[in-house]
């Protein structure tokens, strides 16, 4: 009797599975309620149905689902405030364009790429939203505003080359080029015939043909054709050439920064930094302190978010290749969760975030910042830290 009761309850979970929002059923095979919006589960489903409870203050639930109240978010500073935390929405904060927040933090927003288009811009409602172009759509490029376009449909004047994709539009040619057609053999004596030549006109010498102002027409698209087809290879060689140039100056900007840790900078050499400000090697001696000092890092009390642009982005690539002992590890070592990290970690430049996030708090200072790449064994972060102070002069 009691596997009879088990094989019916599985033929009610089979049968009406689909039926069943939560997915989930009590031991009587009766499916569990979803707490609405503004609710918690105070008891979970199991022998009997969901209890839910309304969400206290400074806790929020915003859909129907089985899980509890959320802790309501708080915006950080220097972000503005939209609307407050209520029963059924989160707090809403303002970040700046191009970010968008989550639990605390301003976060990179994401772009969709070619075949997806933007059901959802990144805003106030949170990250973007992407979607797969279906049929008689496309998307062509990686953006984070533009949805799927309309493909176009060719007209009666012109034949379809290659039809509409999800991540490529329509391709039509106007069907009077005659680039692939054959002129008419004369049956009389197997010379071409070309249209346009009309009884009482000289016929032209043989193989001189006589073209029609339409033909005309025809080698004038033949030329736009060739000329933007000429265009398109000379844009392609001009971008393999950015490509090479960007590589080698990477690596020329790579190999200066690990001469100059080295201490083996030429003098004179200049370093120019993204904000438009050139550092000479004059000024950093100028500014040198004298030999045999040193300076505690414990008491520098300097804010990192005033470093110069060029050497915050050093310390970002050194704990961005820092394998085992990087960002992670830092921000660890900082006082993060390992939920802030993670959020961190799907952006595209975590370490970066991760600093920039940490420079807005109060006392964030280099000898803060030192301490704790101490303790998880950075000397070569701490070095660039404690480098002396560069003197700058604005062009």
């Amino acid at each position: 009797m009691k596997l009879f009761g088990i094989c019916a309850l599985l033929l009610v979970k089979v049968t009406f599975g689909d039926a069943c929002a939560s997915g989930k059923f009590t031991e009587s095979g009766q499916c569990c309620s979803l707490c609405p919006a503004g609710f918690g589960v105070e008891v979970e489903c199991g022998k009997e149905d969901t209890k839910c409870t309304p969400c206290p203050q400074g806790k929020f639930s915003s859909s129907e689902d089985l899980d509890s109240c959320h802790h309501c978010s708080r915006c950080p500073r220097y972000v503005t405030m939209v609307a407050s935390c209520s029963a059924t929405q989160d707090t809403q904060c303002k970040c700046r364009s191009g970010l968008y927040f989550r639990i605390e933090l301003c976060l990179p927003c994401s772009k969709c790429q070619r075949g997806q288009g933007v059901s959802q811009e990144c805003g106030l409602k949170g990250n973007t939203q992407c979607q797969d172009c279906g049929p008689g759509t496309f998307s062509e490029e990686v953006s984070g505003t533009k949805p799927c376009q309309n493909c176009t449909q060719c007209s009666d004047s012109e034949v379809e080359i290659r039809p509409c994709m999800p991540n490529s539009d329509t391709l039509c040619m106007d069907k009077k080029l005659h680039i692939l057609s054959r002129p008419a053999l004369d049956g009389a004596n197997g010379t071409p015939s070309w249209s346009g030549v009309t009884e009482g006109e000289a016929s032209p010498a043989p193989g001189t043909p006589k073209f029609t102002p339409q033909d005309g027409g025809g080698s004038n698209n033949i030329l736009a054709y060739v000329s933007v087809l000429a265009a398109v290879v000379l844009g392609l060689l001009l971008y393999v050439a950015y490509k090479c140039w960007k590589s080698c100056k990477q690596k020329k900007a790579l190999s200066k920064a690990r001469a100059a840790e080295l201490g083996t900078s030429p003098e004179g050499e200049k370093l120019q930094s993204d904000s438009g400000v050139f550092l000479d090697s004059q000024s950093l001696q100028d500014n040198q302190p004298s030999k045999g000092t040193k300076r505690d890092s414990k008491q520098d009390n300097r804010l990192y978010i005033n470093l110069p642009p060029h050497r915050q982005e050093e310390v970002e690539r050194l704990l961005q290749e820092g394998g085992g002992r990087g960002w992670r590890q830092l921000g660890a070592a900082l006082g993060y969760e390992p939920e802030q990290l993670d959020l961190f970690g799907r952006g595209e430049a975590p370490a970066h975030t991760l600093l920039s996030n940490w420079a807005q708090k109060e006392g964030s200072t280099l000898g803060l910042l030192c301490s704790a790449l101490a303790r998880i064994e950075r000397p070569d972060v701490v070095s660039g830290l404690n480098s002396p102070t560069q003197g700058v002069s604005v062009v």
